[in-house]
């Protein structure tokens, strides 16, 4: 019984972190190379209605998340022209991106409210046999969606690109000083629109998963605050891929603690609250200068650059 109810937390909690991990790789590299997003709720619910439409249009998922995952791009792309060409406040504009995506979303998505995506149209956990007969892990581990092992693969190999090639390092160098990017003759701006929009791309993927495959149904307000969490994530992974993995998944396990831990008596909005909680504090004391730089924010982060006369 015990080993059972084990086995349901980390299953759930597994799929619970997967859009919350998308949506953190992609905010790590548009921070990383200095812009701040905080529009990625509103990228994830834009990539949910578009995938979802999409998907029950086409009948393919497979659609359904390219789809998503340019309305991510076009959605990040609004802000990347604001912060990037008209160097204008981040915070401000990231707000008003993610106002724009939950208002427009919840507007188009009225004709959608309480359709379900037929079987066909939505990604289903498979097991890999023999594979997921281990005992305890197996269920865990091997019976998962295909977006669930995709996300890992980009965790890892966005962690390599970012660490261990040259690409990295002039994104990470765009993120701490800019102005020594520019003197090597590499477009600081072009390096940065790059990077946001491969931030609106795996917001959009992760609000794709929301509707095809977590909840294969359109339901308003459907990212629930998950891009706040996501955003919190960056700060706890200290801006590492592989530390939001694991990261993500302990973000996971506690909301799905809520809902499996109830039926034994325990408080579900206290267990449900928790990762909002912790994101509420995490963004509290990674909102001031001085913490952020002994966690290893970038320098310029939020910064826009300037570039002087010559």
């Amino acid at each position: 019984m015990v080993s059972s109810l084990i086995e349901d937390i980390f299953w759930i909690g597994l799929r619970s972190a997967t859009p919350l991990l998308l949506a953190a790789l992609g905010e790590i590299y548009a921070e990383r190379s200095g812009i701040l997003n905080l529009g990625v709720e509103g990228m994830m619910a834009m990539g949910a209605l578009s995938s979802f439409a999409a998907s029950l249009l086409t009948g393919n998922p497979w659609i359904g998340v390219f789809v998503g995952m340019i309305a991510g791009i076009s959605m990040s792309l609004i802000h990347g022209v604001i912060s990037i060409s008209f160097k204008g406040n981040q915070v401000v504009s990231g707000l008003a991106l993610t106002m724009f995506g939950l208002g427009l979303s919840s507007v188009i998505g009225r004709s959608y409210v309480g359709n379900q995506l037929p079987v066909s149209a939505r990604f289903l956990p498979k097991p890999f046999k023999p594979l997921s007969s281990i005992p305890l892990v197996g269920k865990i581990l091997f019976e998962q969606d295909p977006l669930f092992y995709i996300s890992i693969l980009l965790a890892i190999l966005l962690w390599y690109i970012l660490n261990r090639t040259r690409v990295g390092i002039i994104i990470r160098s765009t993120g701490e000083n800019p102005a020594a990017v520019d003197a090597l003759g590499i477009s600081v701006a072009k390096v940065r629109y790059g990077s946001t929009l491969l931030g609106g791309a795996l917001a959009g993927l992760a609000g794709s998963y929301l509707s095809t495959s977590y909840s294969p149904a359109w339901i308003e307000n459907m990212t629930a605050g998950r891009g706040w969490i996501a955003l919190a994530l960056v700060i706890f992974a200290l801006w590492d891929p592989l530390k939001a993995l694991f990261g993500a998944y302990l973000f996971g396990v506690v909301e799905a603690s809520g809902y499996t831990l109830q039926a034994f008596g325990y408080s579900q909005w206290l267990l449900n609250g928790l990762p909002y909680l912790l994101t509420v504090v995490i963004l509290t004391f990674g909102a001031t200068e001085s913490m952020r730089r002994k966690m290893g924010a970038p320098s310029a982060l939020g910064i826009p650059y300037e570039r002087e006369e010559k």
